[in-house]
């Protein structure tokens, strides 16, 4: 009894343990983004720096049709890879928690729980990123926890105004039922 009582507790902690570097992940990768000041105020990141190319006469076509390729892609990669690697590690876990033998059935429970919980924030995170996308948004990625969602938008030099602020948070609201106030959004140019 004493050693499956051992054993649903560790697996339970490694649950938990899963569970919260998830919403960390989450949280970190958004604190880590530099903030914009209100557009209003015209503030600038400090050490922002923006590519300007004058193409050649007879060029303006083919300049326009090569994507730019800069800071605000490589953060979006980087941030989607680093979800990526941190739902597959949880989901690691939990699926080798899951194939214990000795374990019972309300932890069996708890693990199936996360597993669905981790696809289903997947899914909705790619959900509202298309979403957001479509509306005309060059790229954005989605951090979704508990109760808090973090949306990272790339945007053009005259930053998120009031109207894409509304228009994203209503988004959010619509495919994850929480409120504004639990959505941040921050932007990246």
């Amino acid at each position: 009894m004493s050693k499956l009582w051992k054993r649903n507790a560790v697996v339970g902690a490694v649950l938990v343990l899963v569970i919260a570097a998830i919403v960390l992940n989450g949280r970190y990768a958004a604190e880590a983004e530099p903030t914009v000041e209100p557009p209003e105020t015209g503030g600038k990141i400090l050490g922002q720096a923006t590519e300007v190319v004058s193409p050649e006469p007879g060029e303006a076509e083919e300049a326009s049709a090569v994507p730019e390729v800069g800071v605000a892609s490589d953060y979006f990669a980087a941030a989607r890879l680093s979800r990526q690697q941190a739902r597959d590690s949880a989901l690691s876990l939990l699926q080798q928690a899951g194939e214990s033998e000795e374990m019972d059935a309300q932890v069996a429970s708890e693990v199936a729980q996360g597993i669905e919980a981790l696809a289903s924030y997947t899914m909705t995170e790619a959900q509202i990123e298309n979403m957001i996308t479509a509306k005309g948004y060059e790229d954005c990625v989605v951090f979704l926890s508990d109760n808090s969602v973090s949306v990272v938008v790339s945007t053009s030099q005259d930053g998120l105004q009031t109207e894409d602020i509304a228009r994203i948070t209503d988004i959010v609201k619509q495919e994850t039922g929480l409120p504004a106030t639990a959505i941040k959004i921050l932007e990246v140019s």
